[in-house]
């Protein structure tokens, strides 16, 4: 039997419990599909991922990634959270600030910032597009939206690799009241196939500029706790509609309150149009995994 290092992150999060969480396997050569599937559904993490050594001199490691019931193409909390592990093993070493990953989605740099517990860490999330723009009234996403006063923008598709249908709730405080209709965010994931909803306000706190609640409608129906693709499809749609808050392309949002969390989520649009997603990870489990 193989020990293999083995680790549980909160990534956008500067104190445990407060992120999303994530379990890496640092040392994963050897394993196979089959079992890479089974240590992430035995986790029971949002995402488990899996790090083997670079074969690409361009590349500071490759990269897989699980939920407990498929393999992901791309995230953005397992991006920032395993090469987090990566720099906090030693596997790695950025070179002119930047990490490369390298996964299904292509290879990736990460932005690595500072160190030690203020240090963050950003990826280049793939280019998001606009699939669609909605009437407010579109009777696809009446029920999911209903009773929620929407803001200036329209709901949009977006397409960042995972699809997301983003609607502007008028206020902060209705947002955070609301209740997700899970029927209806299930039914317009699975019509559209995308993931479900994202919904998000504008806010006064001197912190974070928007609060955001990323509803998931399929396979599962469960409120995100902090999630860096479905804030990055969303920069990108602000971005497109001339619409970025703060200064310079760069802002931060709040999500996770509403399910027990309080996660810091720091975007930019760069000069290119590309879009980070990053924030702080902090380590909370270290030890071994031994799996047959």
């Amino acid at each position: 039997m193989t020990a293999r290092r083995y680790v549980q992150v909160d990534v956008f999060a500067d104190r445990p419990g407060a992120g999303n969480p994530l379990a890496v396997v640092l040392d994963a050569e050897g394993l196979d599909d089959d079992q890479m599937q089974a240590i992430a559904r035995w986790t029971r993490l949002p995402e488990t991922t899996f790090v083997f050594p670079a074969t690409d001199a361009d590349t500071s490691y490759r990269l897989r990634m699980f939920s407990p019931r498929r393999e992901v193409p791309f995230a953005g909390h397992p991006s920032v959270g395993t090469a987090h592990a990566v720099l906090e093993a030693g596997l790695a070493t950025p070179r002119d600030g930047l990490l490369v990953q390298h996964g299904i989605a292509g290879k990736l740099p990460l932005r690595v910032s500072g160190d030690g517990p203020s240090r963050t860490i950003a990826v280049r999330t793939p280019r998001a597009s606009v699939r669609e723009i909605a009437a407010a009234d579109d009777p696809r996403l009446r029920e999911a939206l209903a009773g929620l006063p929407l803001g200036a923008l329209p709901p949009a598709l977006m397409d960042g690799g995972r699809r997301w249908w983003l609607a502007e709730v008028a206020d902060e405080a209705t947002l955070r009241a609301a209740t997700p209709p899970w029927p209806a965010i299930g039914a317009l994931a699975e019509d559209s196939d995308s993931m479900g909803l994202c919904v998000f306000a504008r806010s006064d706190d001197p912190v974070y500029y928007l609060a955001v609640r990323a509803w998931v409608g399929a396979p599962a129906q469960f409120e995100d706790a902090a999630s860096g693709a479905a804030n990055a499809t969303l920069a990108a749609w602000l971005a497109s509609q001339d619409a970025l808050p703060g200064d310079g392309g760069f802002y931060r949002i709040s999500q996770g309150r509403e399910v027990g969390h309080d996660a810091i989520i720091e975007l930019t649009v760069d000069a290119d149009g590309d879009v980070w997603s990053g924030g702080r990870v902090c380590t909370v489990v270290r030890g071994a995994l031994e799996w047959r």
